[in-house]
């Protein structure tokens, strides 16, 4: 079943509009069909039913709690994000800052294990949460993406799926901290006011998919069509999906690569987990040939995920990737 989220969401630019939530419980082909009219809305859902044991959630957040409830100086013995790590107010190479701290892993379990000695007290509890959790959230983004694929009617269910299940898959974990910010911002007599700061400016995902989910502390906007913010209400017993920008360019730009950002809160801690699904550095990306017509021509060269990375970690965090790729002649804005 597929419904219309029942909380409507507001923002100073719009009085108020509803993002999908759908239920994998429900029908298949009606679940696949509004997965699709959603990627191509908004770029954006919320899923239930999805299958993730609850337990496994609850042991990846404490140990993720545990790990920020640090003092400073023990998390700097973690090897600072280069791009693997810790990082905090740093985002990326090129100048791009937040109030945020955070933990950047590759899923690879060796590496996860290995970075685990100085992430935690107990390294085995550590490795063992972040693994079940990789491995659980990435069977859900499969299933995803091959709904997608079944309500786009290509044949090969499996045709994005499969980039994620791939041995070399650079897919990765992202643990996001933003502390509460009640002093950053004074008036002239001290007080504090109730300005949120930028805790992970506006961007959309380079990858293909990713999945996330968050404490009950809200942060998390979505850019719509027309430019407009729109918060999103944070419900911890589901996950939020968005389209990166591989898979717009792999649907041909059917589905939208929704731009995002988060705030923090003055008064309450807020803790993203986001999944990466991301394909070998030498997948090619290209679009399924059904999604090719002569009304339809394809609008992105193909290229390599190693060839998109390169290009993404040289720009800024906001700047727009995916116009770098765009056929010749096409002068829309990716």
């Amino acid at each position: 079943m597929v419904v219309a989220s029942p909380t409507k969401l507001h923002s100073e630019e719009h009085l108020a509009i509803e993002l999908p939530t759908v239920d994998l419980s429900g029908d298949r082909s009606m679940v696949s069909n509004l997965i699709v009219k959603a990627c191509e809305e908004y770029g954006f859902f919320k899923v239930k039913n999805h299958g993730v044991p609850h337990d496994i959630i609850a042991q990846m957040e404490k140990e993720s709690f545990n790990f920020f409830a640090k003092p400073f100086d023990e998390k700097q013995k973690v090897e600072p994000a280069k791009p693997f790590g810790y990082g905090c107010k740093n985002i990326g190479f090129n100048g791009d800052m937040g109030e945020v701290e955070y933990l950047l892993l590759n899923i690879n379990p060796l590496s996860i294990a290995e970075r685990s000695k100085t992430i935690s007290n107990d390294p085995a509890k550590f490795s063992s949460a972040v693994s079940a959790y990789i491995e659980a959230v990435r069977e859900l983004a499969c299933e995803l993406l091959d709904l997608m694929a079944e309500g786009l009617r290509v044949p090969d269910r499996s045709v994005f799926s499969r980039l994620i299940r791939d041995v070399d898959s650079d897919s990765l974990i992202r643990l996001n901290h933003y502390p509460p910010m009640p002093l950053l911002c004074k008036d002239e007599d001290s007080s504090p006011c109730n300005q949120n700061k930028v805790g992970f400016g506006e961007h959309s995902d380079p990858q293909i998919l990713t999945i996330l989910r968050s404490n009950d502390v809200g942060g998390l906007q979505i850019s719509l069509n027309d430019g407009a913010w729109v918060p999103v209400t944070p419900d911890p017993a589901t996950f939020w999906v968005n389209v990166g920008d591989l898979l717009q360019a792999m649907t041909n730009g059917r589905f939208v690569s929704v731009r995002h950002k988060a705030l923090t809160n003055s008064s309450k801690s807020r803790m993203s987990m986001a999944y990466f699904a991301g394909p070998p550095p030498n997948a090619r990306i290209t679009v399924p040939p059904e999604m090719i017509t002569p009304t339809k021509p394809a609008l992105y060269k193909p290229f390599t995920w190693a060839e998109f990375k390169k290009a993404a970690y040289a720009m800024r965090l906001g700047d727009r990737r995916l116009g770098l790729f765009r056929m010749e002649g096409d002068e829309q804005v990716a």
